[in-house]
């Protein structure tokens, strides 16, 4: 009888514990399917504006302009020649940690209660889908083949330090510019600061930063922009009424996706 009494208290330990597992799992299913299911207005905030993005294509602009009109060119040489008068010695790896700083803050400041334009699991969507577009630009480093100002390699134009730090600092103002213009100004302040640190590195001509800053801009600006519309595709209803749904998982370490459909 004892031996019996205790395997039923084994299973219905194990029968309570594996009802909580399901309990959380579901729960965690739950927030995550009204996490994806609440329309962003992200994609009507940027149908309205437009015009936001002809600042970005000029920077982009005038980088290409760089290896065809010579004047532009030469204000490149301008600024290697000053920052080597000025500065010959500087080597700081500042920027490597300034650069994703603005992106940094929108979770810090989501942490602490403030909350942004978007939920987590879009907002970290949308962050992915900015880096995944500057990472295929980044691309045009071998197209350009361009020598850096110290002559190691030539993957100097475009920008990519300055790339992530103007990606970043338009994610910070999309997310919380609303309710601050000055959290913009923050960001931006900050990948400035890494264009020109990557200056007085002798890493990057001025027309790579420049160049740069427009395609961080930019592929933050496209990411909030289409994302609406990739998320719709993964979380529909189908002609036979069924939700679909993609979550992403984080267990033991090792990052993932759930697929779920209703039956």
């Amino acid at each position: 009888m004892k031996n019996f009494i205790l395997t039923l208290l084994c299973a219905s330990s194990f029968l309570a514990n594996a009802q909580v597992t399901d309990s959380a799992r579901n729960n965690t299913i739950d927030s995550a399917k009204k996490d994806l299911t609440t329309k962003p207005d992200t994609v009507q905030h940027l149908h309205s504006k437009f015009g936001s993005v002809i600042v970005p294509a000029a920077l982009v602009g005038y980088g290409a302009l760089s290896f065809v009109i010579k004047p532009v060119r030469n204000v490149d040489y301008y600024f290697k020649a000053r920052i080597a008068r000025s500065d010959p010695n500087y080597n700081s790896k500042a920027a490597d940690y300034l650069q994703l700083s603005p992106a940094i803050l929108v979770y810090a400041l989501n942490l602490a209660g403030d909350e942004g334009k978007n939920r987590f699991i879009d907002r970290t969507a949308i962050l992915t889908l900015s880096g995944g577009i500057l990472t295929m630009v980044d691309g045009l480093k071998f197209v350009a083949h361009r020598q850096r100002p110290y002559g190691t390699d030539p993957l100097s134009f475009p920008s990519g330090h300055t790339g992530a730090a103007f990606l970043a600092a338009e994610f910070l103002a999309q997310e919380y510019g609303d309710k601050s213009p000055w959290y913009g100004v923050l960001g931006y302040t900050i990948a400035t600061t890494t264009g020109v640190l990557r200056l007085y590195g002798r890493a990057h001509w001025f027309s790579d930063c420049v160049a740069g800053a427009g395609f961080g801009i930019l592929s933050t600006k496209v990411a909030y922009w289409a994302y609406p519309y990739i998320r719709n595709v993964f979380t529909h209803t189908g002609k036979h009424g069924r939700s679909v749904m993609i979550v992403p998982t984080y267990q033991d370490g090792a990052p993932g996706l759930v697929f779920a459909m209703q039956l």
